[in-house]
């Protein structure tokens, strides 16, 4: 039965947790109702039992049983009355018990129910509304960086078509200036084009944190109303108005903004600088730091940004001989000019390179918070996963704090009023029907929203490149880059999984690999460690359990885009074992799947052959039985296939389960059938990938093709004998899957242990590299090959290992008076075998292994042909 972590996702994380939640508040409200009622019938017996109690003394009157003293009549009229006052007191005796042993204690409880769910909630809250805050960031520096690269791509097409002046032709760039002197020349003027600023309704950051324009107007205003402004007069340069020192400027910071540190309030006064409010005056360069020596005029855009009004601009004045003063305007020019190359990070810089610097630096912007982004969301995950099992732990708590509640609350007045048994025994009837799993497997049932399918946020790289990126990435476009028919990253964790499997004790241990709940931080922190578009190092695997080295794999095939078994064949699959779902009917099922795989790109059906041989052969060699199966087979099935959009109609459907046990149970005829029919029909156009973030990297690549055809193209016009790329010149290995070997193979007569065997020496190594070079064809596989184990010369005579048996796959040579050497345990804390009994196992445990023996895998994988 799936549980909370895999029930309540949605595309927006906040859809599955509003479900949930919502629910979990409906508990809290059920919570009050069982107090209420309890709180009423306590009150109840509480004042039936004071009226009982006021029975006797309202029974006396004069002249009655008093006089009688000695008579029996009298006697059973006491003892009634004292029968009365017993019962009063029983009945408030029941609603003390009902106070003491359900209301307090259950009361407690409930509200630090609803505070943990109040907090759990709050939690997630704030941590979806800053992945969604984020979220928009990215899509912003998405959008400026490729407005940036548009930029430079229209100024580089635009320089193609700028004529060059002729060599004795002056220009307007190296004009002379006018003279002082000239009266009818005007004031020198250089303008650079100011191109329209695409950040102005975008967020700015300043100091670490993003402010809204609004947020920006409204803290500029408050500095130019609160700091003090003056002048500063520059030699040569003239005078400088709305002028504030830096210290004048960083105590504001620190008292009004929050700052906690100077260096704090000094990052926060250079991101006024970078935004253009600020210019550091009377020095060179544009750096703020809290010095009272150090000016920074507030600029004219910071006064229409805010509305403010600015002090009108004094014109530099020139000192004459006789002490008078005249305006000069071409001295105010000069002066602001000057002041400008002062201030200029970038002198001398063209506005071509403007412009590439700011793409590079919008780049580099997007592509941080592209990794940010993508912290996030694991870190959300990683939350929503704990808050998910832990909502579970404390729905699955309630519902069993209430059947306690009940059963207490009845004991209670069992065991004081046996009178009422009747109505107890109904309460204990009522009591009994309540089954938590029951009522927590309805709730599942009903209002499951989605299983755990990522949605990774992939770095789209302007110029179609996938080489820093593993995960979320489309799976051909992956094989491309790796040069592969199947990724590296499957390979390569199936070869590590092939080579350690020898290493866990007991069949058991290693068939529960697959099955283990591996924390999902673990997971994220391998996949986070081999994320890198690069192959994988083996040392980076062997730092971790191999539990968690299988799950990273599932992790890896359900962040892809697309699930392996393409969602649109999903319609297909659900119609196959709709109309063909009986047992006797395995013939036109297969035949069915069989054509709807093959319409699969070659990558998929490399990688799903890949995959489902190292799962049969493990299977078979473990003896695993129809139990497991079952468990793996629902394990992997949102691996295999996933429907398009999740529904409550397909969150109750079989079919991809079905079909992963139709793939494990009929392996070697379908991928048998769909190599026959991939040789016969070669030339076939197979499926291309749905994924169109890679659709520039094709058509350049599709033109690069054309280009070279073209280029060596005969010159005789009679046709070419060349084939296309995508028919095999070697006829036979067209399909890159080695999914059995055949009687008609080049490999046929080959050495080829049919058990868990693993090369005793060298020489066998040695045996198998010169086998594989006297085969002309390289053997193309998209599995690695399997973990296999040799007995040693002297422990057995050499037997076929065909006749193994399968209640202990490999012969274990720890019999009656032989020694025996284990493998060592990795992973016990995640990996266990079942106590008690003899372990199955599927490797001899005969002979002794040296520290460095060879390798018992031989992985070998087409390149991709591009």
């Amino acid at each position: 039965m799936p549980g909370f972590a895999d029930s309540f996702w949605s595309g927006d994380y906040a859809g599955g947790l509003g479900v949930l939640f919502g629910k979990l508040q409906q508990g809290v409200i059920e919570n009050q109702q069982i107090l209420q009622i309890s709180k009423l019938r306590a009150d109840a017996e509480d004042a039936y039992g004071q009226r009982l109690a006021t029975i006797p003394p309202g029974a006396e009157k004069p002249g009655g049983f008093g006089r009688d003293d000695g008579a029996s009549v009298r006697k059973a009229f006491d003892g009634l009355k004292k029968e009365m006052d017993d019962a009063g007191k029983n009945h408030r005796k029941v609603a003390d018990n009902i106070r003491q042993l359900v209301i307090s204690p259950f009361s407690k409880w409930c509200e630090a129910h609803e505070e943990r769910i109040i907090n759990s909630h709050d939690d997630l809250q704030a941590q979806i509304k800053s992945h969604d805050k984020q979220a928009e960031v990215v899509k912003k520096l998405r959008s400026q960086y490729f407005n940036k690269c548009r930029l430079v791509e229209d100024l580089e097409e635009e320089t193609k078509f700028i004529q060059v002046p002729a060599p004795g032709t002056p220009s307007s760039a190296t004009a002379p200036l006018a003279t002082p002197g000239a009266a009818a020349t005007a004031a020198p003027e250089i303008k650079l084009p100011e191109p329209e600023d695409p950040e102005d309704d975008e967020p700015m950051e300043i100091g670490d944190l993003f402010y809204q324009p609004a947020e920006v107007k409204k803290m500029l205003a408050h500095m130019l109303e609160t700091i003090p402004l003056g002048e500063v007069k520059v030699a040569i340069l003239g005078t400088y108005q709305n002028v504030s020192t830096g210290e004048n400027i960083v105590n504001f910071i620190q008292e009004h903004l929050g700052a906690t540190s100077i260096s704090h309030a000094e990052r926060i006064g250079q991101d006024l600088v970078t935004h253009g409010f600020l210019r550091l005056v009377g020095s060179v360069g544009n750096t703020f730091a809290n010095s009272s020596k150090l000016h920074y005029q507030w600029r004219p855009k910071t006064f229409q940004f805010t509305g403010k009004p600015e002090k009108p601009v004094q014109k530099a004045v020139k000192a004459l001989e006789n002490g008078d003063t005249v305006e000069s305007p071409t001295m105010a020019y000069v002066g602001d000019y000057l002041g400008g190359l002062l201030t200029n990070q970038h002198p001398g810089e063209t506005p071509g390179d403007r412009l590439r610097r700011e793409a590079s630096e919008a780049d580099e912007r997007y592509k941080a918070g592209v990794k940010k982004l993508d912290l996030m969301r694991c870190a959300l995950e990683e939350s929503m996963m704990e808050h998910l099992k832990f909502m579970e732990r404390c729905e699955l708590d309630r519902l069993k704090a209430i059947k306690a509640v009940i059963l207490d609350l009845s004991g209670a007045i069992s065991n004081v009023i046996p009178s009422i048994q009747a109505t107890v025994d109904n309460m204990l009837l009522y009591q009994e029907t309540i089954q938590p799993l029951g009522d927590l497997r309805y709730m599942l049932e009903s209002y499951r929203t989605g299983s755990y399918v990522p949605k990774v946020v992939t770095y789209e790289s302007y110029y179609n490149s996938v080489d820093e990126q593993t995960f979320g990435v489309d799976l051909e476009a992956r094989a491309r880059a790796d040069r592969k028919r199947v990724p590296i990253i499957i390979t390569s964790i199936l070869t590590y999984l092939d080579h350690h499997y020898p290493d866990l004790e007991g069949d058991e241990a290693r068939r529960g690999i697959w099955l283990v709940d591996v924390p999902l931080a673990a997971t994220h922190h391998l996949r986070n460690a081999i994320n890198t578009g690069k192959a994988i190092p083996k040392e980076s695997l062997a730092t971790y359990e191999i539990p968690i080295v299988a799950s990273v794999l599932k992790l890896y095939l359900l962040e892809l885009p697309d699930s392996l078994v393409s969602s649109h064949k999903y319609e297909i699959i659900k119609t196959v074992y709709t109309t063909h779902g009986t047992e006797g009917e395995e013939k036109q099922r297969l035949a069915v799947i069989q054509n709807t795989l093959g319409s699969l790109p070659l990558t998929n059906i490399a990688t799903l052959d890949a995959i489902t041989t190292h799962f049969t052969r493990l299977i078979e060699l473990t003896s695993a039985d129809d139990a497991y199966v079952t468990a793996l087979s629902h394990s992997l099935s949102s691996c295999i296939l996933r429907p398009r959009v999740e529904s409550s109609l397909t969150q109750h459907e079989r079919h991809a389960y079905r079909l992963v046990r139709d793939l494990f149970a009929h392996k070697e005829q379908i991928f048998g059938e769909l190599k026959r029919a991939s040789t016969l029909n070669s030339g076939r156009a197979r499926a291309v990938s749905t994924d169109e973030s890679q659709r520039r990297a094709f058509v350049e690549a599709r033109n690069r093709a054309v280009i070279g055809a073209a280029r060596s193209r005969p010159s005789s016009p009679a046709p070419s004998s060349r084939h296309r790329r995508e028919v095999s010149t070697d006829g036979g290995n067209r399909f890159p899957i080695q999914t059995s070997p055949t009687s008609g193979s080049p490999r046929g007569s080959r050495y080829r242990p049919s058990s868990l065997e693993v090369p005793g020496g060298a020489s066998s190594l040695d045996r198998d590299q010169k086998l594989d070079s006297e085969v002309e064809t390289p053997r193309v596989s998209g599995e690695p090959e399997p973990f296999t184990h040799h007995e040693s010369e002297e422990s057995t005579p050499a037997t076929p290992t065909a006749g193994l048996e399968k209640s202990n796959s490999l012969t274990r040579k720890s019999q009656a008076g032989g020694g025996s050497t284990r493998f060592p345990r990795k992973g016990a804390n995640l990996v266990r075998s079942a106590a008690g009994g003899p372990k199955r196992d599927s490797l001899s445990m005969g002979g002794s292994f040296e520290e460095e023996r060879p390798a018992g895998v031989s992985l070998t994988d087409r390149p991709y042909d591009d």
